[in-house]
């Protein structure tokens, strides 16, 4: 029986497991644990260590704020990282760097639906990450460094470019990679300096454009403190708030969210109180404003949305098919770009009841403007940008959902038997579904591996666009109507929607 696999890192020695014809390693530390007197501080450098470490096991989280039990919790040591690779001692294989972030509340890379054992098997070394998230990777505090989580990424980016090579990997291709609030941390990642140098291609699929102003992420961050009975929204006073309790009381925030409406505007809209804020110095402005004003360089880019991406949450919310006018009025009114956004809506959609409304509103607003948005910054920055659109729907629930957020992820890394890929595919994937995955994992691979997708790169004078249904074909970009509407209004923070005494705020 061969021996494990094992490897010689920068901090010490990991030994792994062979799987399925590869090798992964599973819990290795790119930074210090962040709790004590390192919590809600910038990544300390990992300890290194004597002897074997067992790399075997996934590392635990950080503390998830979402709507479901999931289970007691499991430790700290939340900043660690996984390897599979085809050989560890093979070299100058491509690498991907999966960041699994989903809302700014969710980072779970142990999650089935990214296991690396096709991507391993086609010839990719993969990384994915733990980062934190929720309060400890966001919350804005005037004593903590802001948006903890994207300095987590960029340590654990640190760490590809010192340790890859002895997996089998080339840090000089290194794609970093993301969905929802995965490929906003990409987004982000292409803007912020010291993140340049570390990767050579990105992937970002559904860009969500979620960002706070410091004054608005202020009054959110003071708002969660009072909830939890800290004396003020700093980290000497939360520090010694247990992070479960954290992470649970910002679950239930988030769902309360719409009460305040009237002072926090658009955020109340995207069930997500704390997001990325544009500090000036992590984040100095979004992704969109840096590439278009030249402040950013392009870069190769693989970038795409889903067709119906509200449709998940809707469905999975329980509203399908209830929304009123009057919520198509307030999706229109928060959402739309000013000043005539929501009559252009009107005008671009005349037969369009209530429903398509909002969840045409909500998927331009918060997932598939950004992402086209940032195809199109991202040209004009001097890179090379490749925009797809997920056109297949999901056959679960009879086909409720549409072609809706996340279905693209199970796909791509062909993990149709995940659970949440059986829960949108269904337990018995047709050969439609086989054959899709296949066309956008090889586009994925191609893309990792050569910094071409495999079609047209996506020009302003074309805008030709890959749709990915069960005939693939690459046309103009599909969703016209919106693009117009959006055009000239890129993503901006979201910031106080009234203060006292003055009109509204955008």
């Amino acid at each position: 029986m061969p021996e494990e696999p094992r490897v010689r890192t920068a901090e010490g020695v990991v030994q792994g497991r062979r799987r399925q014809g590869h090798a992964v390693f599973r819990g290795i530390p790119y930074a210090q644990p962040p709790v004590g007197a390192l919590r809600f501080a910038a990544p300390a450098p990992p300890h290194r260590w004597d002897g074997t470490r067992q790399a075997a096991e996934f590392g635990p989280p950080v503390p998830l704020s979402l709507p479901v039990d999931l289970g007691p919790p499991q430790g700290t040591d939340w900043l660690t990282l996984n390897v599979g690779t085809p050989d560890p001692g093979a070299a100058g294989l491509p690498v991907l760097v999966w960041i699994p972030v989903g809302g700014y509340v969710s980072a779970a890379s142990s999650d089935p639906m990214y296991d690396p054992a096709v991507l391993a098997e086609a010839g990719l070394v993969v990384v994915t990450i733990n980062c934190r998230v929720g309060a400890e990777g966001f919350a804005f505090l005037d004593d903590a460094p802001p948006n903890r989580g994207f300095l987590d990424q960029i340590a654990a980016l640190e760490w590809v470019q010192r340790n890859i090579a002895a997996f089998g990997g080339d840090p000089g291709r290194v794609t970093v990679a993301g969905q929802s609030a995965g490929a906003g941390s990409v987004a982000a990642l292409l803007t912020m300096k010291p993140a340049r140098g570390l990767f050579r291609r990105a992937i970002a699929h559904s860009v969500p454009g979620l960002h706070s102003t410091p004054a608005l992420a202020r009054q959110v961050t003071a708002a969660l403190a009072d909830r939890l009975g800290a004396t003020s929204p700093t980290a000497a006073a939360m520090r010694d708030i247990d992070p479960w309790r954290l992470a649970a009381e910002l679950t239930s925030f988030n769902a309360s969210l719409h009460a305040h409406r009237e002072s926090w505007g658009r955020l109340t809209e995207t069930g997500t109180a704390l997001c990325p804020v544009v500090d000036g110095e992590v984040l100095p402005e979004t992704p969109w404003s840096a590439l278009t004003g030249g402040r950013a360089s392009g870069i190769e880019l693989l970038v795409g949305h889903t067709r119906d991406e509200f449709r998940l949450f809707s469905v999975m919310s329980g509203r399908q098919g209830t929304f009123t006018e009057q919520d198509a009025r307030t999706a229109l009114d928060l959402l739309a770009p000013r000043p005539r956004g929501a009559e252009a809506y009107r005008a671009a959609f005349p037969q369009a009841g209530p429903e398509e409304l909002v969840e045409t509103v909500y998927s331009d607003a918060l997932f598939r403007m950004p992402s086209q948005k940032l195809a199109e910054a991202n040209a004009a920055a001097g890179g090379t940008s490749y925009l797809f659109e997920l056109r297949w729907p999901a056959p679960a629930l009879g086909g409720a959902l549409g072609a809706c957020h996340s279905l693209d992820v199970p796909l791509a890394f062909g993990t149709l038997d995940s659970p949440i890929g059986a829960q949108l595919i269904g337990d018995e994937p047709t050969p439609e579904a086989v054959g899709l995955a296949r066309e956008l994992r090889q586009a994925w691979m191609r893309f990792v591996t050569t910094g071409d997708a495999g079609w047209a790169a996506y020009r302003p004078d074309q805008r030709l666009t890959r749709v990915l249904d069960a005939e693939p074909e690459t046309v103009p970009y599909p969703e016209q109507a919106s693009r117009r509407i959006w055009e000239g209004h890129s993503p901006t923070p979201f910031d106080l929607w009234r203060a006292p005494g003055s009109p509204r705020q955008r």
